[in-house]
């Protein structure tokens, strides 16, 4: 060989050795602390959402074991992904599994053979929801670590488990409030409010209350979630991993505590045991301390992500103790306490059989319990593996027995209703959960019942089942006790969601089979397309004032500056029957152009009349709106944003601190959603023994109301402004007020409105949070769309008296509770001590009005029927 000839192959050899190397740096996977700069868990260090993402994806684009796929977006715009990990084969096979999981999961007439196939074939898809609260950061901020040991492990027992798993995580629930948490603990990061609290709430609307939103789906970010196991992945096994107080056990694990919900299968809540007692065997084993059991959390209600139980899914929760979000904290042994049901005190027992003794607890420490946490669950389902999958489909096939053979056998929501677009609201939003709607072909009887054509029948005989049941029908607390005669075991939170009665929908049920109701279905498509009428000819289109719809409508068409009018009194219009409050809207002038875009999206059709409307309206304008939210991650003000988002209706945040440095006569309405008096008056939160807790946030976020500040709301209302204000905010106004005329003299007043539900607690009375019954004042323009009763989401207080007025003041009862049957959904104990308690009054003050409600008119936006209330009350001017 020349030398020429040699040189050139020694470089050829060097090119392609230069070439390899670079390749396998380019193919290599950084470890998460080579890509963030440093280790997730290390102290006062946090990630955002998008650089999560970005590794990732890294992960996956470099590993055959991780699959990354878009699931949809946050309520501010961040996409979702779920994040797949397995055996290689299984990732390159995914499409194949999850048609696997759907049969499973759908199919109740499966022959032995097939699922036979399927139990050796398919895999267990185990979801993890990560860092739904997102001040809980260990979750979310462990996922890179187990991203990296999975796509990079030679264990083979880890790889063994991997072949018959599916492990998908979302790797944060909660997108935008992970970016909010990370930014405010940074930004304060090396301050003396270090790990202090964040002002607002962690998302978009509704903070810590999205894990209360898994039945309604009024969330994006939820309606993503619910998706991949509601219709899209059927996953057998559910974990969401939660984070809890710093000074009790180190980790919660399934099975929950009582009470349980009686809907769900007993396969369920015995899976939840096993996966539960192997996390706390295993991660005792790894030296984990302070892992309880059978604690605190019951799983009677749902609501959270766990609503998955309810679908025949073994739905697990896990929570860790905290941090201050990445900084250490330091516990004395004598700070350690146990809180709640089952735990009397923080000592060795069999719900926690190996304390935690105290010291420095770090971010470190809560990402090595959920990565030990997280394994053992991979490992159960890998051991259990045909065990899982044969338990899905035996549920599916048991629960469609049921519905053929246990009460009730159907519900039936008749066509026919006082506001038709909740109706089909509701509907679609089973087709949401994975249910089966159908709508009658032809009227029928049956012993004696009509069931009209067009009604809507939601069998009972479907795989879903137990969350069909739970959803329908009204609600009554299962109600369980430490001991015989004992103590009642509490509900952890609320006791009614009824979707019906929180709707004001009409349904009934039938209680066994009926072929010829079965010959009689047909299936309802989604989603339920509109069909339009004619509209030549026509002069004006009228929104009836019984649908929330039409509100949706009229607040949209104001703020695009149309004319819209309401109706004055009850007439006829040719031959068309109008009602006072409808919504009036000429189609000529102005309107024409833009009155297209308002129909984008509605339900119902609306009247039309080929002539113009000129008597019994009024014309209407705009109000201008304030709504009052304090920094205390105030959800209940966060829900209201929602709903006036979702109803077109504009708004100005208007926080405590800034009422007495406002004009307020910019507004012609304040909002002031529940919230304690002590919190917006002055910025602190106040005992029942009169003492008060200094707030964990930085002071240029706390200063109320003040003193001034409520002078200021006094005078507002005395010129002729509107407050709306419900739940303890109420007691912002109860008593005697003042007007500041000048600097020596002021007006003393007190409204003829009292708060008495101390007094009626005292005596015994317990709600919970329970749907009660009410009746109605009619033709008062609060009530306008209202039926004559109603059913309210109630809390027990605020609860009314009134008294007669003095002077410029008035008052009228709009609604009280009857004299009987207060109970409509629920538990309430000594519920006979509100009967014929008014729940709902009109104040006046000079020119003004107040509009006090003594329960929630758009609780955690469940309460759909009665909106209009609170509706009403923003047009009262």
């Amino acid at each position: 060989m020349s030398r020429i000839v040699s040189v050139f192959f020694l470089f050829v050899c060097l090119v392609s050795s230069l070439n390899l190397v670079a390749q396998e740096s380019e193919n290599k996977i950084k470890t998460p602390k080579e890509f963030f700069g440093f280790q997730p868990g290390d102290d006062r260090m946090l990630f955002d959402y998008d650089t999560l993402i970005e590794y990732l994806q890294q992960v996956a684009d470099k590993s055959p074991r991780v699959e990354m796929i878009e699931i949809g977006e946050s309520p501010m715009g961040k996409k979702m992904y779920l994040t797949f990990f397995s055996a290689e084969q299984n990732i390159s096979n995914l499409d194949r599994l999850k048609a696997i999981n759907k049969d499973l999961a759908l199919n109740d007439k499966l022959e032995e053979e097939q699922l036979k196939s399927y139990t050796s074939e398919g895999k267990v898809f185990i979801l993890g929801t990560l860092s739904m609260h997102s001040t809980e950061v260990g979750p979310s901020q462990a996922a890179p670590l187990l991203a990296y040991d999975i796509a990079t492990t030679s264990d083979p027992e880890l790889l063994g488990w991997l072949e018959n798993v599916v492990y998908m995580i979302i790797p944060s629930h909660n997108p935008d409030g992970m970016d909010m948490v990370v930014n405010h603990y940074l930004n304060s990061k090396g301050t003396k409010f270090e790990g202090g609290s964040m002002p607002e709430v962690y998302h978009k609307y509704v903070g810590h209350d999205n894990n209360r939103d898994f039945v309604t789906l009024t969330q994006s970010d939820n309606k993503a979630v619910a998706r991949v196991y509601n219709t899209e992945w059927y996953p057998q096994v559910m974990t969401e991993k939660h984070q809890m107080g710093s000074t009790g056990p180190r980790y919660f694990v399934p099975p929950m505590h009582d009470p349980i919900a009686e809907n769900i299968d007993e396969k369920i809540w015995n899976w939840t045991w096993i996966f539960g007692s192997n996390m706390a065997k295993d991660m005792a084993a790894d030296g984990l301390a302070g892992v309880s059991q059978h604690y605190l959390f019951d799983d009677y209600w749902p609501g959270s992500t766990e609503t998955a139980l309810w679908k025949n899914i073994i739905g697990l929760l896990t929570e860790c103790a905290s941090v201050q979000f990445a900084k250490p904290i330091y516990i004395e042994k004598n700070e350690l306490v146990a809180r709640g049901k089952g735990l009397g005190e923080y000592k060795k027992s069999i719900n926690m059989p190996m304390p935690w003794e105290g010291g420095w607890w770090r971010l470190s420490d809560i990402i090595e319990y959920e990565l030990s946490s997280t394994y053992s669950l991979i490992k159960t389902g890998s051991y259990h593996k045909k065990d899982i999958l044969l338990t899905r489909n035996a549920l599916c096939k048991g629960e469609v027995e049921k519905g053929k053979t246990l009460a009730p056998a159907y519900f039936v929501l008749s066509a026919k209703q006082h506001d038709k677009g909740e109706l089909l609201g509701l509907i679609t939003l089973l087709d949401e959960h994975g249910v089966e709607v159908y709508k009658t072909s032809n009227k029928m009887e049956y012993k004696g019942q009509v069931i009209e054509k067009g009604d809507y029948i939601v069998p009972l005989a479907q795989p879903y089942r137990a969350f069909i049941k739970e959803v329908l029908e009204k609600q009554k607390f299962p109600e369980r006790h430490y001991t015989p005669d004992g103590e009642m075991i509490r509900p952890y939170d609320i006791t009614s969601w009824s979707l019906p009665l929180h709707r004001g929908v009409l349904s009934y049920e039938i209680d066994e089979v009926v072929e010829e109701l079965e010959l009689n279905l047909a299936k309802v498509e989604f989603p339920i397309v509109l069909e339009a009428e004619h509209t030549e000819g026509v002069k004006t289109i009228v929104f009836p004032v019984s649908n929330n719809e039409s509100f949706k409508i009229a607040f949209a068409a104001l703020s695009a500056g149309l004319d819209v009018s309401r109706i004055t009194e009850c007439s006829k219009i040719g031959d068309v029957d109008v009602k006072t409050g409808d919504f009036v809207l000429p189609i000529s002038g102005k309107n024409s152009d833009k009155l297209h875009k308002l129909f984008d999206g509605i339900t119902v059709n609306p009247i039309t009349l080929t002539e113009e409307v000129s008597e019994n309206v009024k014309s209407m304008e705009l109000p201008k709106i304030g709504l009052i939210e304090t920094n205390f991650h105030d959800m209940d003000a966060g829900w209201t944003r929602y709903v006036f988002d979702s109803y077109n209706i504009p708004f100005k945040l208007l926080k405590p601190g800034e009422v007495s440095s406002k004009d307020l006569t910019d507004y012609d309405v304040i909002v002031f959603p529940d919230n304690n008096k002590s919190i917006l008056l002055e910025g602190k939160y106040k005992a029942s023994s009169g003492a008060y807790s200094i707030p964990s946030y930085d002071p240029k976020y706390t200063k109320g109301i003040g003193k001034e500040g409520v002078h200021k709301l006094m005078k507002f209302v005395n010129e002729g402004g509107t407050i709306v204000s419900w739940g303890l905010s109420t007691g912002l106004f109860m008593g005697a007020q003042s007007i500041k005329i000048s600097e020596k003299e002021k007006e003393e007043f007190q409204l003829p409105v009292s708060d008495i539900s101390d007094g009626i607690k005292k005596k015994g009375l317990d709600v919970p949070g329970t749907l009660l019954n009410i009746e109605l004042m009619e033709n008062h323009p609060l009530t306008l769309g209202m039926p004559k009763t109603a059913k309210v989401f109630s809390r027990g207080r605020p609860v009314f008296a009134t008294s007669i007025p003095y002077f410029d003041t008035d008052r009228r009862v709009i609604a009280n509770y009857p004299e009987d049957n207060v109970l409509a959904s629920g538990y309430a104990k000594n519920s006979e001590l509100l009967h014929g308690k008014p729940t709902m009054v009109w104040a006046k003050k000079g020119l003004g009005n107040f509009v006090f409600y003594g329960f929630y008119p758009q609780f955690r936006a469940s309460t759909t029927g009665t909106y209009k209330l609170l509706f009403n009350a923003l047009l009262l001017n």
